[in-house]
């Protein structure tokens, strides 16, 4: 995306992030498309982006698709766009069935309400109790590793990243559900 025409320097920071996550550059995807603008508040045409990630699966033989739910974590209009295609998708039989004959599944990154995002680590023992299909739980050195993937990203590391960096259940507890 160019949000605030940093289009190039968040690119670079990607694949830098992506590099410490041991992701190689040449796995990494960066769609800049003009009609699906980086913009947190702006939805992006269903139809459009589906046709992208759909292709993007086929094209790659994936078969797990990890993405936001409806919440979009943040109430980031993009995110939110990117559940609405996977939803979209399986709501279309022909797309339906390329799923299953690829063996694709989907999972959703929970939203959770503003306090249990804030509170970290004391929201283990609450996600252990409620209802998912995946739930992940990282190290003290893994949730360093995201933090340092998250400090590859220097345009975007605004005031509150940094506090979300230290307080947010996202960087080390992420539960999930089934589409």
């Amino acid at each position: 995306g160019n949000y605030y025409n940093q289009g190039e320097i968040r690119k670079k920071e990607l694949e830098q992030s992506c590099f410490l996550l041991g992701i190689p550059a040449s796995d990494v995807t960066v769609l800049d498309h003009r009609d699906l603008p980086d913009n947190p508040a702006v939805e992006w045409d269903t139809q459009l982006l589906t046709a992208f990630v759909l292709k993007h699966i086929e094209a790659n033989n994936i078969n797990l698709v990890v993405t936001f739910d409806a919440g979009g974590v943040s109430g980031h209009a993009n995110h939110i766009s990117l559940y609405a295609a996977i939803r979209y998708k399986y709501r279309c039989f022909e797309i339906l069935i390329l799923f299953l004959r690829l063996g694709c599944r989907v999972l959703l990154l929970e939203s959770v309400n503003l306090f249990r995002k804030y509170i970290s680590v004391l929201d283990v023992p609450v996600s252990c109790l409620l209802p998912r299909d995946a739930l992940f739980i990282l190290t003290e050195e893994e949730t360093e590793q995201a933090r340092r993937a998250m400090r590859c990203h220097r345009s975007q590391l605004l005031w509150f990243r940094h506090i979300y960096m230290l307080f947010s259940r996202y960087m080390m507890i992420n539960s999930l559900r089934l589409l």
